[in-house]
């Protein structure tokens, strides 16, 4: 089974949360209510940043730091906000 698209700008937050549940923490540190919400599975990063006025790109590449220092992105080459990979 392949898994989604990290960079996918459509990416559920649903399903980002079940692929890779450790970075919900990064959502729960700025206080956003997105992990468990029920409009997750119809929002997207773009929307979330959106909606708590936060910058996009910023908090995509916060998001990948810690999943970086989770171990999640191992063979993942390319540096965050930059085209589009399978983490």
């Amino acid at each position: 089974m392949r898994h989604p698209d990290f960079d996918a700008p459509d990416l559920p937050l649903s399903e980002l949360f079940t692929q890779w549940p450790e970075l919900a923490i990064t959502f729960l540190d700025r206080r956003m209510l997105c992990p468990g919400c029920p409009i997750a599975p119809f929002h997207a990063i773009a929307d979330a940043c959106l909606e708590y006025r936060l910058d996009e790109a910023a908090f995509r590449a916060e998001l990948y730091r810690c999943g970086r220092t989770a171990g999640l992105f191992r063979d993942r080459v390319r540096s965050a906000g930059q085209g589009h990979g399978d983490p």
